[in-house]
């Protein structure tokens, strides 16, 4: 009733049964914005109109040979803290509620293959690519660069060079360039050759005619 006095008593338990609400209704937002993760992915590639400015700026020349390679020559996967490797910290990234042991192996996960789609719950059938694959950088001018150079090239976590894929499909790509290869998943295709090429242009890695005219022709589609 207006005017009406209420018991401290009383306010003291409307108080404490407020806080508990607000409580509660704090903790049920926080487990609404905390529900699973989006999937993870690379960093971002240039945009399409940016990775043609750089495939204009890339030097074209034949591939060089493959004298000299090795892939102990691009050392990985290194270390990137605690016990994590570069392989684990990519799975990690690019799954979803990835779970690790102790030595940070990926026990548990899903991982969806950006090159063909395919769905895995078991780190062992994904393969981390390199975008650029190490003899493909090693024929475009990586032959000249120092052992430590090729280690960061090898375990780039900065530039779109590794993903998460299909290990029978990572396989089947090899070495090859865009003109050689390109992901089964159509819709892949502009990223792809966005990725690529913004890791040659970085790392001012040549690229031959073929590959060129080949990456032309996917990004005047994108």
């Amino acid at each position: 009733m207006p005017g009406m006095r209420i018991p401290t008593s009383l306010r003291n338990v409307y108080a404490r049964r407020a806080a508990v609400a607000g409580g509660l209704a704090a903790l049920v937002g926080s487990l609404v914005l905390s529900g699973p993760a989006a999937q993870a992915a690379p960093p971002a590639p240039a945009d399409a109109a940016t990775a043609r400015t750089y495939l204009g700026e890339l030097t074209v020349q034949p591939e060089g040979s493959m004298d000299g390679y090795s892939r102990a020559k691009f050392p990985h996967w290194i270390t990137q803290s605690g016990q994590c490797n570069t392989r684990e910290v990519v799975l990690k990234r690019d799954g979803e509620n990835v779970k690790q042991d102790a030595k940070c192996a990926a026990v548990s996960g899903t991982w969806t293959s950006a090159y063909d789609g395919a769905t895995w719950t078991d780190a062992q059938s994904l393969d981390i690519d390199h975008i650029v694959p190490l003899a493909q950088a090693w024929r475009s001018g990586a032959d000249k660069w120092t052992t430590a150079q090729r280690q960061a090239f090898a375990n780039d976590l900065t530039r779109p060079q590794l993903i998460a894929v299909t290990d029978r499909v990572n396989q089947a790509k090899g070495d090859k360039d865009p003109a050689q290869w390109m992901p089964p998943l159509k819709s892949y295709g502009c990223t792809y050759v966005e990725m690529w090429v913004t890791v040659k242009h970085y790392y001012k890695l040549s690229v031959d005619s073929a590959e060129k005219g080949a990456m032309e022709r996917v990004l005047n589609g994108c």
